[in-house]
């Protein structure tokens, strides 16, 4: 068998499998049970209605209930991106939109230096992914979480107001960026599975926020901004800024 030759093509089933797997992004783990709760829910209702012979209802509710599961699955999708190249790059942890650049003090519970440094948010509408990514190279250095209000996301004291849970990364290029997941109006649960100590990778999903919020990115000092208000965002692939250079003899 001559294996330089490109093997063919699977069945026409497989092949269309493998079409709507590259199409359809997969749910994030943190809102499956969401989804099959909806998905359950809307059986559970339709069987119990048809039972009791309420047909029409029970089809009434089987059509909004499989509206809402797909509504449900399409919020919590978590599609695939590819990290731009290059050292020292710092990508946007979110999709979305950015809605405030300023110098700012990182979140208090994290006991840092509080010099203000320059702040990044961007606002995840509900239509928006709501998967977060890890914005740099880097090893996870702390982890705090702070119980809050649910302000509107998009206001300026949501960042100090609003429960909230912030990551701290030291970058293999230097320095110690700080990225923080925001609850927002409707927003009730943050889930973040970075883990202290741990070594992370530029992309890569550590979190989820349900329901509209924000992503703030803390950037260390003498970082170049990429990024301008009021430009859309990709998490994971979008360039927010490029880190100051390593020092002499560093990484």
């Amino acid at each position: 068998m001559d294996r330089t030759k490109t093997p063919a093509p699977g069945s026409g089933g497989g092949h269309l499998l493998g079409l709507i797997r590259q199409t359809v992004p997969p749910i994030h783990p943190g809102g499956r049970p969401i989804v099959l709760g909806a998905l359950g829910a809307t059986v559970t209702a339709r069987q119990l209605l048809r039972a009791v012979g309420l047909k029409k209802a029970g089809g009434v509710v089987g059509r909004v209930g499989a509206v809402a599961t797909v509504a449900c699955a399409a919020f919590f999708r978590a599609p695939a991106r590819v990290a731009p190249r290059g050292q020292g790059l710092v990508v946007a942890p979110a999709d979305g939109l950015v809605s405030l650049i300023e110098e700012a003090v990182p979140p208090v519970e994290l006991g840092l230096d509080p010099t203000p440094r320059l702040r990044v948010s961007v606002f995840l509408s509900i239509f928006d992914v709501h998967v977060q990514r890890i914005p740099v190279d880097g090893v996870v250095t702390k982890i705090a979480y702070r119980p809050g209000k649910f302000l509107s996301a998009d206001l300026d004291k949501a960042s100090t107001d609003n429960e909230r849970n912030s990551v701290v990364i030291a970058p293999t290029w230097g320095g110690e960026l700080v990225v923080t997941q925001i609850a927002g109006l409707i927003a009730r649960r943050i889930v973040c599975q970075a883990v202290t100590g741990a070594p992370v990778l530029t992309g890569s999903t550590y979190g989820l926020i349900r329901f509209g919020s924000r992503v703030d990115t803390y950037l260390p000092a003498g970082s170049e901004l990429r990024v301008e208000l009021g430009q859309r965002t990709i998490g994971g692939e979008t360039v927010l800024a490029s880190l100051p250079a390593a020092p002499s003899g560093g990484v």
